[in-house]
């Protein structure tokens, strides 16, 4: 009876060996299953792009109330930003591009 128990170890234990030396076959691929914080990565940030942000919570997270203030007033100023830089004669320029002189009278 001894014999077979320690039989038994050794066949647990050698089985154990192969699969953590990976040839038992591969285990399946993880998957994240969080929502993932899209933002456009091939333009500027926009205010819009700041409050459709949202970020997933761990056990030791963040301060979700924190954070959303913090998107918002960075939306906020983006904003700002933009509104002061339209030109003010309501006809967008490109960038770079020097404005038409005044029309003489």
């Amino acid at each position: 009876m001894t014999w077979l128990f320690a039989l038994v170890v050794v066949v647990a234990l050698g089985a154990t060996a192969v699969v953590a030396t990976g040839r038992g076959g591969s285990m399946t691929e993880v998957h994240d299953d969080r929502p993932d914080a899209l933002v456009p990565a091939d333009r500027p940030l926009t205010a819009a792009d700041l409050r459709r942000v949202r970020f997933s919570t761990a056990l030791r997270g963040y301060r979700a109330a924190e954070v959303d203030a913090l998107l918002e007033r960075l939306a906020d100023e983006l904003e700002q930003r933009a509104a002061a830089e339209e030109p003010a004669s309501g006809s967008p320029t490109a960038p770079g591009t020097p404005e038409a002189p005044p029309a003489a009278p």
